[in-house]
């Protein structure tokens, strides 16, 4: 019987700065701890990572680049960016990353897992073909997109990016694509300062593009109103093979980098929306894939509500309703608005 599975290795612990980072190992300790909990242990099927070749994260960055994270394994701690760091040990843990989201795609596309979610580090969706940024080495989620419409011969393949940050480096990546479509709700303008409305894509991706910039301040309800309204509509007519999250946990209300007003349940709520129309579209194909997320107690406690809905929990339909009563449609209104203006073109749904 097909379940939800996670990717968890303690090797993605060994990607460490030499001074105080906010990525930090923590992250993952305070969520592999939570899966020892009574109600979490024994849950869900633990997939095993594997590292990603070389030909596999050709699938968005080029070689020099490659070549180049490469290099700092024989180092002690390097800066790729400002923000970035890359220690003797992070060009494997890097790969493993990767490699573990692939691990997943395979078992979600090939039926043994309902869904999954690569609880690895480090991050991915600010890295660009040739560079990285944000604290992110390689591409996870684009790299998984490309790989599972390459093995596997899918047509379409939709990635949700609820990160607080714009991801700069996926949007890039399949910017002038159809094959797959990249959605983003982020903090703007903000780190790293794309993500308008109107980068929409360019030539056969023109309308594969959506952008969501928000004013800190949104929450649960507000959340819940832009998925609904523009996220469901989209997805249920564009009809994706494979639906991927990039799963930001920076939105959580107390997070320190953010302004955003997100609970573990807002999450839920998210993830419960996300698995409704995946189900419609592609038999429930979704991946999720952890991004940012810095308040350790807040990602520990999302992750969680997001697993238990993953698997199966059941959302309380009054709970939505009173959400909806709840918006602050002054804050997010007109930004719908904008967004499906620049949409409409693209979308009979809108």
């Amino acid at each position: 019987m097909a379940q939800t599975g996670i990717v968890k290795d303690n090797r993605y612990m060994d990607h460490v700065a030499s001074t105080y980072h906010p990525e930090s190992h923590q992250r993952l300790e305070v969520l592999y701890q939570m899966l020892e909990e009574p109600g979490m242990k024994g849950t869900l099927k633990e997939i095993k990572p594997r590292m990603a070749t070389q030909e596999e994260l050709e699938l968005i960055h080029v070689p020099r680049y490659i070549q180049q994270v490469a290099s700092t394994a024989s180092h002690g701690c390097v800066m790729l960016d400002p923000d970035t760091y890359a220690c003797a040990k992070s060009y494997e843990t890097a790969k493993l990353a990767a490699g573990g989201t692939l691990a997943a795609v395979d078992e979600v596309v090939g039926g043994k897992l309902n869904n999954a979610f690569a609880l690895i580090r480090p991050p991915g969706h600010h890295a660009e073909s040739n560079r990285a940024m944000g604290f992110c080495l390689f591409n996870n989620v684009a790299i998984a997109a490309g790989y599972a419409l390459k093995k596997y011969k899918l047509k379409k393949a939709l990635i949700i990016d609820w990160d607080l940050h714009h991801g700069n480096g996926t949007q890039h990546s399949f910017y002038e694509r159809a094959d797959v479509l990249y959605f983003s709700t982020h903090q703007f303008p903000y780190y790293p300062g794309t993500g308008f409305v109107n980068e929409t894509g360019s030539g056969a991706g023109k309308g594969f593009t959506v952008n969501v910039p928000l004013s800190p301040g949104p929450g649960d309800a507000e959340y819940m109103e832009i998925f609904e309204e523009i996220l469901a509509p989209i997805a249920l007519e564009y009809k994706p093979d494979i639906v991927f999250v990039s799963a930001g946990f920076d939105i959580y209300h107390q997070d320190p980098l953010g302004g955003m007003q997100v609970t573990p349940e807002g999450f839920a709520n998210l993830a419960g929306i996300v698995l409704a129309f995946a189900q419609e579209t592609c038999g429930g194909k979704v991946v999720f894939v952890l991004e940012g997320g810095y308040h350790l107690d807040g990602l520990r406690d999302s992750v969680r509500e997001v697993l238990k809905t993953l698997r199966g929990g059941t959302l309380d339909g009054r709970r939505g309703e009173k959400l909806r009563e709840s918006a602050d449609h002054q804050m997010v209104d007109p930004v719908i608005k904008k967004v499906k203006e620049a949409q409409k073109p693209f979308w009979k749904n809108l």
